[in-house]
């Protein structure tokens, strides 16, 4: 792919009203180009635009899977370090059965919260591309 950028030394300064360049801006803001420069090369010089669509709720969906795999994931360490001080208590018989009791229970919320975090992965690299 052939770079553009070569030799670009001559500037065009153009005024707009406020209401003009808002206009401006929110059809380069729903397009791929990342400078505001490049999307308006393309117009003037009739380059194909790529636009994009963003499902709004497909957004929040995915931002919601992330606040609750997040806290998930606290959750799993918060039950991790109780873990580890109910080891420290190992002298008690009542203690150890109820730990590895615990300790099952815990590999079964760490399944699920893998199974969540690989589904909001799947989704977001879906969703992002």
């Amino acid at each position: 792919m052939e770079r553009e950028n070569s030799n670009k030394t001559r500037k065009i300064t153009i005024r707009l009203t406020p209401s003009e360049y808002t206009v401006l801006e929110s059809k380069f803001k729903t397009t791929t180009c990342r400078k505001l420069s490049e999307y308006m090369r393309k117009q003037l010089f009739g380059k194909a635009i790529i636009s994009t669509y963003r499902n709004r709720s497909l957004d929040d969906f995915v931002e919601e899977l992330i606040v609750l795999r997040n806290e998930l994931n606290a959750i799993g360490n918060n039950l991790n370090q109780t873990t580890r001080k109910l080891h420290t208590l190992s002298q008690i018989y009542d203690a150890k059965e109820w730990t590895i009791g615990f300790e099952l229970k815990q590999r079964k919320l760490f399944e699920k919260i893998n199974e969540i975090h690989n589904h909001i992965q799947k989704i977001s690299e879906q969703w992002f591309q």
